[in-house]
């Protein structure tokens, strides 16, 4: 069974409006610097997705680690700025918070990733401790932060103590993940955010069958006995298939936007996407209004906008 949603039904009515504000989010994972050619932003694809779920009136909670040091301050300074909670930000007295070199090529940006970061080393009982505290209704995990295994133990233990809904979003960085690491990650998802191209990927890695990206998707979902994955796929718009089969998909309405760089419009879609599925939006609804809000990133530099206002629209036009 297939549905299709053009862009244009992301038009809210009343039955659409807020119905658990206030939901808490755990995301575990990076806090890193982005350090672009002439400025260094706070950044991240947890804490990126956290500034958006807050700033559509969720209570989103980082489980992270930082060093001990200017960034780690800058960090915490944002974050009680933003009134974000702080309880999950561990310090690390050996190792630097992260940081990350974004080089422009080509129209699109490449990454280059530091090694042996703070966030490579969450500690689990500590993470595990937060997550009970705080009892989260939703857990968002991706691939970097999984690169050491202090990080994987402490996501792991994480998951296994925790029996609400888990959200990975894959966001490949080349060259920190293997095998090993999708696998684990895949059986504890119900749903997997990939783009186009890391679907491709990731069917070629484990040989999945399929000729298609929509079978090698349902393959997913047969070996890892995931509830959904969702594909997004750039200015083409979305798509999103089930276990039960069911397939939905959004066109964008053609409408052109002046693209300043494509840094964090994946985060901006998982955020959106989450806060659909707390606020009880239907599917087709939420894949618009996801891609509305990344094409929305698209338009500015960096992965969060500087001026709050920015969220003003989309808070009045989704009655948030």
């Amino acid at each position: 069974m297939k549905e299709t949603v053009d862009q244009a039904r992301s038009i809210p009515d009343s039955s659409l409006s807020s119905q658990r504000s206030g939901a808490t989010v755990a995301l575990f994972g990076e806090v890193l610097a982005d350090v672009f050619p002439d400025r260094s932003v706070l950044g991240g694809a947890p804490f990126n997705v956290a500034r958006h779920l807050k700033a559509f009136g969720l209570n989103p909670v980082l489980i992270t680690r930082t060093g001990n040091d200017a960034l780690r301050t800058e960090l915490l300074e944002t974050m009680a700025a933003c009134g974000m909670e702080t309880v999950g930000v561990q310090c690390d007295q050996i190792y630097p918070t992260g940081q990350v070199k974004v080089h422009f090529e080509g129209g699109t940006h490449r990454f280059e990733i530091l090694p042996e970061q703070a966030y490579d080393h969450i500690h689990a009982s500590v993470a595990r401790k937060v997550a009970l505290s705080i009892h989260p209704e939703l857990i968002y995990f991706g691939t970097l932060a999984q690169r050491h295994a202090a990080s994987r133990s402490a996501l792991k233990m994480l998951l296994n103590h925790s029996s609400v809904p888990t959200f990975f979003d894959v966001n490949l960085r080349a060259p920190w993940y293997e095998a090993q690491i999708f696998r684990r990650s895949l059986r504890q998802a119900d749903t997997v955010k990939v783009n186009h191209e890391e679907l491709a990927l990731l069917a070629e890695l484990f040989a999945l069958p399929g000729d298609t990206l929509a079978g090698h998707a349902r393959a997913f979902m047969q070996t890892f006995e995931i509830g959904q994955v969702l594909v997004t796929c750039g200015p083409e718009g979305a798509w999103l298939i089930k276990r039960d089969g069911t397939e939905v998909s959004m066109t964008p309405n053609g409408a052109t936007i002046t693209v300043v760089d494509t840094v964090g419009a994946g985060d901006g879609f998982s955020a959106v996407f989450m806060l659909g599925h707390l606020q009880g939006w239907p599917v087709d609804v939420s894949l618009a209004r996801a891609h509305a809000f990344a094409a929305a990133i698209c338009t500015i530099r960096g992965a969060i906008p500087d001026r709050t206002d920015f969220y003003t629209p989309f808070l009045q036009e989704w009655q948030l």
